[in-house]
């Protein structure tokens, strides 16, 4: 294995995560919205604009919205992809695989997530356009970011995430149960896996729609958190207790105006 080859490629993958976050924190400065996706003067104005306007707006249109979801999906996600990668390279040592087919999963793997961010736009747009979420994502109603953290919190629990994520945490499996040679083969495997990660972890992309898709902090600690659930030794320890953590989360979010009132804040 060329070690400058495999430094090079590596280099590459990491530019690639750190110019995706740079990219985010860009659009949310030009947006005037600060890291916990809190809007500022000019940002408070943008959030609620109407939609319908006759002007050009970036935040109600496909292409620019679109590009912004891709972008947050290569910052959450490619750091997810570590482990997985990794587990190829050992193949690349006791195997036939090659670095055109580390490269093929890559491919294949960031595919999957833009074709979910094209999805996750249209959703974006149709809440926008439905008067649900105002035009930094940020959810009108309590009741639907309630509603949204409790779905994804009972989601934790269900088979098709036990399945999924069981892929996600033991790629190695996966790889010896679908083994493909080659940038082909390595496409092939990456779209596979790409559409296992999409199932198991669309629920922390969605959750942006709770408190604003531009909430950086919200950005980071989903990251590290669908970071640790991969990991191999830690990982299938923390699915449950972020479930409940989710829907106390839900529960807090229904009831907090009532708290607010009892307390007197």
């Amino acid at each position: 294995m060329n070690p400058v080859i495999r430094s090079s490629l590596w280099l590459m993958f990491f530019g690639l995560v750190l110019a995706a976050w740079a990219m985010m924190y860009l659009m949310a400065m030009d947006m005037d919205v600060d890291l916990l996706g809190r809007p500022g003067e000019m940002g408070d104005r943008m959030r609620w604009m109407d939609p319908r306007m006759p002007m050009y707006m970036p935040m109600a249109n496909f292409g620019p919205l679109f590009i912004m979801w891709a972008a947050m999906m290569a910052a959450m996600m490619l750091p997810t992809l570590v482990p997985t990668l990794r587990a190829y390279e050992d193949l690349i040592v006791s195997a036939d695989g090659t670095r055109a087919g580390w490269l093929g999963v890559l491919a294949g793997y960031s595919i999957m997530w833009v074709a979910f961010a094209a999805l996750i736009t249209g959703v974006q747009l149709a809440l926008l356009f439905g008067g649900v979420i105002d035009m930094l994502g940020i959810a009108k109603s309590r009741w639907f970011a309630a509603g949204l953290l409790l779905a994804v919190g009972l989601f934790q629990f269900t088979r098709t995430k036990e399945i999924c994520h069981g892929v996600c945490h033991s790629p190695m499996m996966y790889f010896l149960g679908q083994w493909r040679t080659g940038f082909a083969g390595g496409l092939r495997m990456g779209l596979g896996l790409g559409a296992f990660c999409v199932v198991c972890c669309w629920g922390f992309m969605a959750l942006g729609f709770a408190g604003g898709v531009m909430n950086l902090a919200w950005m980071g600690l989903a990251t590290l958190f669908m970071v640790v659930e991969k990991l191999p030794q830690v990982g299938h320890y923390v699915t449950r207790p972020m479930g409940f953590a989710l829907i106390a989360g839900a529960g807090i979010v229904a009831v907090w105006p009532y708290i607010t009132v009892l307390t007197g804040g």
